[in-house]
């Protein structure tokens, strides 16, 4: 089968996010819109058949999740990830935002510690503040353009008391698919400090060919305190539809998760993202693998772009996700600079490495989910401006 992701497809006038928001959150609309992470594909005709076969019964009243749904979920993780899932393991959930939060409220009390990894995707950071825990930080290590975990100081947070890491995996912004190795080391210390893992893996599937991602879940041992966050919102492109799961063996864990949902009485969903969800997961292999094999030709065209146009912009390859995150430190400009100059200059909006936390000072987001032709024609936008030093 063939999928046509060149041809563009108007979001304008939709109340897209990304193309309708972008007067509010860059001053002008006269921006190529790079920035919120969705994707400017259409979703697998098997979605949007299973929504439309929906649609015809014209009742859409309270709805239960079925056990189709789940096990849509058990077949995808083992299929995908070699991860025997339990059916009694996964819990159902609004999104995976709000499960950041829940997991804030259900394993950490007010004033105790979580730990975040930045420079990451900002809800980490509101999901502890807003919930009036301890922030504590253990920024990635970033060494010639490649990221890791400090462990040792990892360590250290893990000893000031905390109750949760928050692990992000594969990393939003960075890009990074942690290996084996790491995760075993970040799975000891959480046993030694019997700290919880809230494991954000929602870009799981979202895996260019050189790397193999590891669900956290699939290492652990009996005991082991770890929360899944999965959903097919990003790997499909229906996050608007907002329905996700939790995969949490421990018991107490997942009880603890429930009880944390049920006090802000958020257990509905509407049937049409329970269909969608499910159609995903059971039939969109092929869809999927077409589009990674489109993304990381368009992941490696910026690299190479960039490389003989514009040294002065390193970009960090990702090894996941359709993010790219930018090193533009040579260029010299102080963050509202940078900002300013791709916005009113390039006229190609992008989200500020700054408000992913500690470590984004000089980095740019890209957000290459979209047509070829947009990308190119940005960055020859960008290497107009650089070489014409209209940065300046």
């Amino acid at each position: 089968m063939s999928f046509d992701f060149d041809t563009p497809i108007s979001r304008e006038n939709t109340g897209a996010v990304k193309f309708d928001g972008r007067k509010q959150y860059f001053g002008t609309e006269d921006v190529t819109p790079l920035w919120v992470a969705d994707m400017d594909f259409a979703v697998p005709e098997c979605v949007t058949r299973a929504l439309q076969e929906r649609i015809n019964h014209p009742v859409f009243g309270y709805t239960l999740y079925p056990e189709s749904l789940y096990q849509s979920i058990i077949d995808w993780f083992e299929r995908r990830h070699h991860w025997k899932i339990e059916r009694d393991w996964i819990l159902m959930a609004p999104g995976v935002v709000p499960s950041l939060f829940a997991a804030v409220k259900a394993f950490a009390n007010e004033g105790e510690g979580v730990i975040v990894q930045p420079p990451v995707y900002f809800p980490f950071f509101s999901a502890v503040t807003t919930n009036h825990r301890k922030l504590i930080l253990n920024p990635l290590r970033e060494t010639h353009g490649h990221y890791e975990i400090d462990f040792a100081h990892l360590e250290s947070c893990a000893q000031q008391g905390a109750k949760l890491l928050m692990l992000c995996t594969p990393h939003n912004p960075v890009g990074r698919v942690w290996n084996e190795k790491e995760l075993q080391e970040v799975l000891r210390i959480a046993r030694q400090y019997d700290l919880t893992i809230l494991s954000d893996d929602i870009h799981a599937d979202l895996i260019y060919s050189e790397a193999t991602h590891i669900m956290l879940g699939r290492l652990a041992q009996p005991g082991d305190k770890i929360v899944t966050t999965i959903a097919p919102n990003k790997t499909f492109n229906i996050p608007g539809l907002g329905l996700s799961a939790l995969v949490i063996p421990n018991v107490e864990q997942r009880k603890a998760m429930k009880a944390a949902f049920e006090t802000l009485h958020v257990g509905n969903t509407n049937p049409l993202s329970i269909v969608a969800f499910e159609a995903a997961y059971r039939d969109g292999d092929v869809w999927l693998d077409a589009l990674m094999k489109y993304l990381e030709s368009t992941r490696d065209l910026v690299a190479d772009f960039l490389q003989k146009n514009i040294p002065q912009i390193k970009m960090i390859k990702p090894e996941a996700t359709y993010l790219l995150w930018l090193d533009c430190r040579e260029l010299g400009m102080t963050d509202p600079q940078l900002r300013d100059f791709f916005i009113r200059k390039c006229k190609v909006g992008m989200n500020p490495g700054t408000v992913f936390g500690e470590g984004g000072s000089g980095f740019m987001r890209m957000n290459i989910g979209t047509a070829r032709a947009a990308i190119v024609e940005s960055l020859e936008r960008i290497c107009e401006n650089i070489n014409h030093n209209n940065f300046k």
